[in-house]
């Protein structure tokens, strides 16, 4: 008989946890026992999964004794008091939160990019943030065949980066304005629905946003190239879920689009979805619910001779927060190292 693995989820009634709740059942994921956690204000309520209803609970010191793997997705401050709890008690850790992933000793990974990495740990893998998930995937298979010298990203990010009660809040702006009321903001910073801001992370010193900065300094550690140039401009969009990145890739030698095209047509994680004729592209309403990322719109960028233009969509909540955690947790147990 296989073997079951006893699974926390902390931070289960957020959106990514209600993804990671949907992924288990429908992967049919080796579970033994399923613990849910969370705040105090939702412990006692309960969630359906697999036919029966599971009683959320409060985490406490005690959470994660008989836990094989936690998959957290309560934010950084969650995680830095938790996690290492759960290390203590033998549990293995897949983080969702921005708590640990620049930390030395915790790999970052994306299974179809590094899953050599995530055999290094102990006790605690980040996953990466859902914009660097995405790029990365639909950019590593090109790496692998010439260098990338330089990355130039705009990312458009869905009300869905910012949790369920955005998504929630984004509806409500949209039917206040076609009542003609206002759009008032409360989770979001300014009104997203018919609008659109730059990311609205801290901004650091050097004028670029925290989340602008997670792309760069999470694809250098991912790929394992600490030298490549990247800049980002990262856009909050009105899109409920989804989110699409323009890409434009520089390589030391010109990279022929068709090339282009066939290696991404057969890379794991990547759908490759354009029609030239049609001017049908990758966009938020197809990759949503998807789980690989969409890659198209393939082209020469006219202003470079080595550089490369992609236009990719993929959905936030699933590749880019719960899908890639299973994963991890699933190349763990292929390995035999849980």
């Amino acid at each position: 008989m296989s073997r079951k693995y006893n699974v926390a989820i902390l931070g289960a009634t957020g959106a990514v946890g209600t993804e990671l709740l949907a992924l288990l059942e429908e992967r049919n994921f080796p579970l033994g026992k399923l613990k849910l956690l969370a705040s105090e204000r939702s412990a006692g309520k309960s969630i359906s999964f697999a036919g029966k209803d599971l009683v959320i609970e409060a985490v406490t010191g005690s959470s994660f004794d008989d836990i094989d793997i936690v998959l957290a997705s309560a934010g950084g401050s969650i995680s830095k008091k938790w996690l290492p709890i759960a290390t203590k008690a033998g549990a293995i850790s897949i983080d969702n939160s921005s708590a640990f992933r620049m930390h030395p000793d915790v790999p970052l990974v994306v299974p179809e990019v590094n899953p050599e990495a995530a055999l290094q740990h102990k006790g605690i893998i980040a996953n990466p943030n859902c914009t660097t998930i995405l790029m990365t995937v639909a950019i590593y298979p090109l790496h692998q065949v010439q260098p990338i010298q330089r990355i130039v990203v705009s990312t458009y990010q869905s009300a869905s980066g910012a949790g369920a009660r955005a998504m929630e809040e984004v509806k409500v702006q949209s039917q206040a304005i076609l009542n003609g009321e206002p759009a008032i903001p409360e989770i979001l910073p300014y009104p997203l629905a018919f609008n659109l801001f730059p990311h609205n992370s801290p901004m650091t010193e050097n004028s670029y946003c925290e989340e602008e900065m997670k792309m760069v300094n999470e694809t250098r550690k991912i790929i394992g190239d600490h030298d490549i140039r990247i800049t980002a401009t990262c856009v909050r969009v009105p899109v409920l879920r989804a989110h699409s990145e323009a890409i434009n890739l520089e390589f030391a030698h010109p990279f022929n689009p068709d090339k282009a095209r066939e290696i991404l047509a057969t890379a794991s994680g990547v759908e490759l979805v354009e029609d030239f004729t049609k001017n049908y592209f990758p966009m938020p309403i197809d990759a949503s619910g998807k789980d690989d990322v969409l890659v198209g719109r393939i082209r020469q960028d006219v202003s470079h001779p080595n550089g490369l233009e992609l236009w990719i969509c993929g959905d936030q909540i699933r590749k880019g927060a719960a899908l890639n955690a299973v994963q991890i947790a699933e190349l763990l147990i292929a390995k035999s190292l849980i």
